[in-house]
């Protein structure tokens, strides 16, 4: 996966916007106020940090070399996923979307509401 689709994968999701509050090193992706990416964009190979339930996490680490504990982040929910090409598109989408949705899960019922209206589907 490259920047581009990864991106544009990412600016799809209801709410989600792009921010840099750490620098101009990482981009991080927020549903409204919430994070549920940050990419290091200027590492060759780019990295990508998601939030992860902490037994999927575990899991994705012993199956993927390119997946580790979540870099300056709480280790238990978050990993850093390297974008070697080794993890096949569709794994990287689905954690992508599992990212998002843990997080929104995490929302108050005013902001599920609010992404309700921007086309969040709740069992998506």
């Amino acid at each position: 996966m490259n920047y581009e689709t990864l991106c544009a994968y990412l600016d799809q999701k209801p709410g989600a916007h792009r921010d840099m509050p750490f620098g101009s090193e990482t981009l991080v992706y927020k549903v409204l106020s919430k994070m549920f990416a940050l990419i290091a964009w200027q590492s060759e190979p780019i990295t990508v940090a998601l939030k992860a339930d902490p037994v999927d996490a575990v899991i994705l680490r012993k199956q993927y070399p390119a997946v580790r504990p979540g870099y300056h982040l709480n280790k238990k929910h978050w990993n850093s996923v390297t974008l070697d090409g080794i993890i096949p598109d569709e794994e990287l989408f689905r954690m992508i979307d599992d990212s998002y949705q843990l997080v929104v899960q995490g929302m108050t019922r005013a902001d599920q509401a609010t992404l309700k209206e921007m086309g969040w589907e709740e069992n998506a």
